[in-house]
Protein backbone atom coordinates (compact mmCIF):
# COMPACT_ATOMS: atom_id res chain seq x y z
CA UNK A 1 0.00 0.00 0.00
CA UNK A 2 1.17 3.86 -0.61
CA UNK A 3 2.55 5.56 2.17
CA UNK A 4 2.57 9.11 2.46
CA UNK A 5 5.78 11.31 4.60
CA UNK A 6 5.44 14.99 4.90
CA UNK A 7 8.79 16.64 5.59
CA UNK A 8 8.01 20.29 7.39
CA UNK A 9 9.97 22.31 9.60
CA UNK A 10 9.24 25.25 12.20
CA UNK A 11 11.33 27.59 10.53
CA UNK A 12 13.14 28.03 6.56
CA UNK A 13 17.26 27.61 6.48
CA UNK A 14 17.41 24.10 8.26
CA UNK A 15 17.78 22.39 5.42
CA UNK A 16 14.01 20.81 4.85
CA UNK A 17 13.92 20.67 0.99
CA UNK A 18 17.53 18.89 0.65
CA UNK A 19 16.30 16.70 3.62
CA UNK A 20 13.41 15.93 1.49
CA UNK A 21 15.27 15.40 -2.12
CA UNK A 22 17.87 13.51 -0.60
CA UNK A 23 15.73 10.87 1.59
CA UNK A 24 13.04 10.70 -1.49
CA UNK A 25 16.42 9.59 -3.85
CA UNK A 26 17.52 7.46 -0.97
CA UNK A 27 14.20 5.34 -0.75
CA UNK A 28 14.37 5.31 -5.08
CA UNK A 29 17.24 3.72 -4.48
CA UNK A 30 16.73 1.57 -2.49
CA UNK A 31 14.47 0.05 -4.77
CA UNK A 32 10.59 1.66 -3.64
CA UNK A 33 8.46 3.39 -5.96
CA UNK A 34 8.76 6.78 -4.88
CA UNK A 35 7.53 10.44 -5.69
CA UNK A 36 8.29 13.38 -4.30
CA UNK A 37 5.79 16.33 -4.00
CA UNK A 38 6.89 20.01 -3.74
CA UNK A 39 4.19 21.51 -2.01
CA UNK A 40 5.94 24.66 -1.13
CA UNK A 41 3.80 26.12 -3.82
CA UNK A 42 4.84 29.57 -4.75
CA UNK A 43 8.44 28.80 -3.34
CA UNK A 44 9.51 26.02 -4.94
CA UNK A 45 12.97 25.12 -5.18
CA UNK A 46 13.21 21.26 -4.94
CA UNK A 47 13.57 21.19 -8.62
CA UNK A 48 16.89 22.97 -8.33
CA UNK A 49 18.47 21.14 -5.78
CA UNK A 50 17.37 18.11 -7.96
CA UNK A 51 18.68 19.44 -11.07
CA UNK A 52 16.05 18.77 -12.74
CA UNK A 53 13.93 21.36 -15.49
CA UNK A 54 10.56 20.12 -15.10
CA UNK A 55 7.64 21.55 -17.89
CA UNK A 56 4.18 20.86 -15.97
CA UNK A 57 3.98 21.56 -12.39
CA UNK A 58 1.31 21.04 -10.05
CA UNK A 59 -0.69 24.12 -10.58
CA UNK A 60 -1.31 22.61 -14.33
CA UNK A 61 -3.48 19.52 -12.69
CA UNK A 62 -5.51 22.02 -10.07
CA UNK A 63 -6.30 23.75 -12.97
CA UNK A 64 -7.45 20.71 -14.78
CA UNK A 65 -4.81 21.43 -17.57
CA UNK A 66 -2.54 17.83 -17.03
CA UNK A 67 -3.55 14.74 -14.74
CA UNK A 68 -1.82 14.24 -12.03
CA UNK A 69 0.77 11.71 -13.91
CA UNK A 70 1.44 13.85 -16.69
CA UNK A 71 2.89 16.25 -14.69
CA UNK A 72 5.40 13.57 -13.08
CA UNK A 73 9.25 14.20 -14.26
CA UNK A 74 11.87 11.81 -14.13
CA UNK A 75 14.34 12.18 -11.49
CA UNK A 76 17.71 9.77 -10.15
CA UNK A 77 17.46 6.47 -9.20
CA UNK A 78 14.23 6.31 -11.14
CA UNK A 79 12.05 8.91 -8.33
CA UNK A 80 9.16 10.61 -9.96
CA UNK A 81 8.97 14.44 -9.15
CA UNK A 82 6.29 16.88 -9.15
CA UNK A 83 7.36 20.31 -9.07
CA UNK A 84 5.38 23.06 -7.05
CA UNK A 85 6.38 25.82 -9.26
CA UNK A 86 8.07 28.95 -8.15
CA UNK A 87 7.22 32.77 -8.78
CA UNK A 88 3.74 31.83 -9.29
CA UNK A 89 1.70 34.08 -6.95
CA UNK A 90 -1.45 32.17 -6.89
CA UNK A 91 -0.07 29.03 -5.58
CA UNK A 92 1.46 31.13 -2.66
CA UNK A 93 -2.18 31.08 -0.46
CA UNK A 94 -3.99 28.37 -1.61
CA UNK A 95 -7.57 28.47 -0.48
CA UNK A 96 -9.18 25.11 1.54
CA UNK A 97 -10.83 24.08 -1.36
CA UNK A 98 -7.54 23.90 -3.51
CA UNK A 99 -5.55 22.36 -0.66
CA UNK A 100 -7.98 19.13 -0.21
CA UNK A 101 -7.87 19.14 -4.01
CA UNK A 102 -4.59 18.60 -4.39
CA UNK A 103 -4.62 16.16 -1.75
CA UNK A 104 -7.05 13.90 -3.03
CA UNK A 105 -5.35 14.35 -7.06
CA UNK A 106 -2.47 12.44 -5.52
CA UNK A 107 -4.92 9.00 -5.63
CA UNK A 108 -4.56 8.75 -9.15
CA UNK A 109 -0.79 7.90 -8.61
CA UNK A 110 -2.03 5.28 -5.89
CA UNK A 111 -0.97 2.38 -8.13
CA UNK A 112 2.52 3.79 -8.91
CA UNK A 113 3.48 4.60 -5.65
CA UNK A 114 4.73 2.77 -2.48
CA UNK A 115 6.02 6.10 -1.06
CA UNK A 116 4.64 9.79 -1.44
CA UNK A 117 6.95 12.36 0.16
CA UNK A 118 5.98 15.90 0.28
CA UNK A 119 7.90 18.70 0.97
CA UNK A 120 5.87 21.11 2.70
CA UNK A 121 6.13 25.44 3.16
CA UNK A 122 7.87 26.05 6.41
CA UNK A 123 6.05 27.29 9.71
CA UNK A 124 2.88 26.69 10.73
CA UNK A 125 0.54 28.08 7.71
CA UNK A 126 -2.27 26.67 6.90
CA UNK A 127 -1.16 25.40 3.85
CA UNK A 128 1.64 23.24 5.72
CA UNK A 129 -0.90 22.19 8.89
CA UNK A 130 -2.98 20.71 6.11
CA UNK A 131 -0.73 18.90 4.18
CA UNK A 132 1.15 17.35 7.80
CA UNK A 133 -2.66 16.80 8.77
CA UNK A 134 -2.71 14.47 5.50
CA UNK A 135 0.23 12.47 5.39
CA UNK A 136 0.80 9.16 7.45
CA UNK A 137 4.22 10.21 8.57
CA UNK A 138 5.80 14.09 10.10
CA UNK A 139 8.90 14.76 9.90
CA UNK A 140 10.11 17.90 11.77
CA UNK A 141 13.64 18.85 10.97
CA UNK A 142 15.37 21.77 13.14
CA UNK A 143 18.84 22.39 14.33
CA UNK A 144 20.38 23.02 17.41
CA UNK A 145 19.13 26.65 17.86
CA UNK A 146 16.85 28.16 20.13
CA UNK A 147 14.71 29.63 17.24
CA UNK A 148 14.74 26.75 15.34
CA UNK A 149 12.93 25.05 18.53
CA UNK A 150 10.88 27.68 19.12
CA UNK A 151 9.50 27.35 15.86
CA UNK A 152 9.17 23.78 15.65
CA UNK A 153 7.51 23.90 18.85
CA UNK A 154 5.21 26.27 17.63
CA UNK A 155 4.32 24.13 14.25
CA UNK A 156 4.01 21.09 16.55
CA UNK A 157 1.43 22.65 18.65
CA UNK A 158 -0.85 23.75 15.91
CA UNK A 159 -0.51 20.68 14.02
CA UNK A 160 -1.59 18.98 17.44
CA UNK A 161 -4.25 20.89 18.68
CA UNK A 162 -6.01 22.19 15.14
CA UNK A 163 -5.76 18.23 13.32
CA UNK A 164 -5.19 16.17 16.12
CA UNK A 165 -1.98 14.86 14.96
CA UNK A 166 0.16 13.15 17.73
CA UNK A 167 3.02 11.13 16.25
CA UNK A 168 6.40 13.28 14.84
CA UNK A 169 9.43 11.86 13.88
CA UNK A 170 12.22 14.42 14.65
CA UNK A 171 15.34 14.80 12.66
CA UNK A 172 18.50 16.91 13.81
CA UNK A 173 20.10 18.53 10.72
CA UNK A 174 23.64 20.23 10.81
CA UNK A 175 24.79 18.17 14.12
CA UNK A 176 28.39 17.39 14.80
CA UNK A 177 27.79 13.95 16.30
CA UNK A 178 25.47 11.74 16.90
CA UNK A 179 25.60 12.30 20.95
CA UNK A 180 25.11 15.73 20.31
CA UNK A 181 22.16 15.27 17.97
CA UNK A 182 20.39 12.97 20.59
CA UNK A 183 20.95 16.17 23.53
CA UNK A 184 19.37 18.50 20.66
CA UNK A 185 16.14 16.04 20.40
CA UNK A 186 15.99 14.88 24.33
CA UNK A 187 16.01 19.11 24.84
CA UNK A 188 13.35 19.74 22.38
CA UNK A 189 11.39 16.48 23.58
CA UNK A 190 11.38 17.31 26.95
CA UNK A 191 10.29 20.64 26.51
CA UNK A 192 7.24 19.91 24.11
CA UNK A 193 5.83 16.82 25.26
CA UNK A 194 5.55 19.05 28.85
CA UNK A 195 2.89 21.16 27.71
CA UNK A 196 1.41 19.06 24.43
CA UNK A 197 0.20 15.73 24.28
CA UNK A 198 1.97 14.58 21.29
CA UNK A 199 4.76 11.69 20.79
CA UNK A 200 8.42 12.49 19.45
CA UNK A 201 10.65 9.87 17.98
CA UNK A 202 14.37 10.48 16.80
CA UNK A 203 14.52 9.39 13.84
CA UNK A 204 18.32 10.65 13.30
CA UNK A 205 20.43 13.30 12.71
CA UNK A 206 22.59 14.89 9.45
CA UNK A 207 26.17 15.91 9.91
CA UNK A 208 27.52 19.08 9.61
CA UNK A 209 28.87 18.67 6.48
CA UNK A 210 30.82 20.42 4.04
CA UNK A 211 29.91 17.87 1.34
CA UNK A 212 26.46 18.87 1.93
CA UNK A 213 26.62 22.59 0.97
CA UNK A 214 29.06 21.51 -1.63
CA UNK A 215 26.06 19.42 -3.54
CA UNK A 216 23.30 21.78 -2.29
CA UNK A 217 25.78 24.22 -4.49
CA UNK A 218 26.21 22.06 -7.52
CA UNK A 219 22.58 21.12 -7.84
CA UNK A 220 23.53 17.21 -7.63
CA UNK A 221 22.09 15.42 -4.34
CA UNK A 222 24.97 13.76 -2.41
CA UNK A 223 22.57 10.90 -2.65
CA UNK A 224 23.56 10.69 -6.25
CA UNK A 225 26.89 9.78 -5.06
CA UNK A 226 28.25 6.69 -3.53
CA UNK A 227 26.17 4.99 -0.42
CA UNK A 228 28.97 4.83 1.24
CA UNK A 229 29.35 8.45 2.37
CA UNK A 230 28.72 8.97 6.26
CA UNK A 231 25.74 11.31 4.89
CA UNK A 232 24.33 8.98 2.71
CA UNK A 233 24.44 6.34 5.08
CA UNK A 234 22.84 8.45 7.78
CA UNK A 235 19.89 8.92 5.26
CA UNK A 236 19.50 5.50 5.03
CA UNK A 237 18.99 5.33 8.76
CA UNK A 238 16.61 8.03 8.66
CA UNK A 239 14.42 6.30 6.52
CA UNK A 240 14.59 3.35 7.94
CA UNK A 241 13.92 5.34 11.68
CA UNK A 242 11.09 6.97 9.94
CA UNK A 243 9.48 3.97 8.31
CA UNK A 244 8.91 1.86 11.48
CA UNK A 245 7.81 5.32 13.50
CA UNK A 246 4.43 5.69 14.34
CA UNK A 247 2.01 6.25 12.17
CA UNK A 248 -1.06 9.23 12.33
CA UNK A 249 -4.66 8.01 11.77
CA UNK A 250 -6.92 10.35 13.44
CA UNK A 251 -9.31 10.62 10.42
CA UNK A 252 -9.99 13.49 8.18
CA UNK A 253 -8.73 14.02 4.26
CA UNK A 254 -5.34 11.88 4.00
CA UNK A 255 -3.46 10.64 0.98
CA UNK A 256 -4.22 7.67 -0.54
CA UNK A 257 -7.67 7.44 1.38
CA UNK A 258 -8.98 4.91 0.73
CA UNK A 259 -12.74 4.48 0.29
CA UNK A 260 -13.77 3.97 3.33
CA UNK A 261 -11.67 7.03 4.72
CA UNK A 262 -8.57 4.76 6.13
CA UNK A 263 -5.41 5.52 4.85
CA UNK A 264 -2.68 3.13 4.35
CA UNK A 265 -0.17 3.24 6.65
CA UNK A 266 2.43 1.19 5.12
Amino acid sequence: MASSIVVASGKGGVGKTSLAVNLALTMARQGRRTILLDADFGMANAHILIGANPQRFVMDAIQGDAGMSEVLCDAPHGMKFISGGSGLLEMLNLDQTTRYQTIRMVDELRDQTEVLIADVPAGASDSSIAFVAAADRVIVVLVGEPTSFLDAYSLIKAASLEANVQNFAIVVNMARSVSEARQHFEKFKATATRFLDVNLTFAGHLPLSERMRRAVVARRPISMDQPDLPENQAFMQISKSVMTSPANDHGGIKFFSSPGGASASG
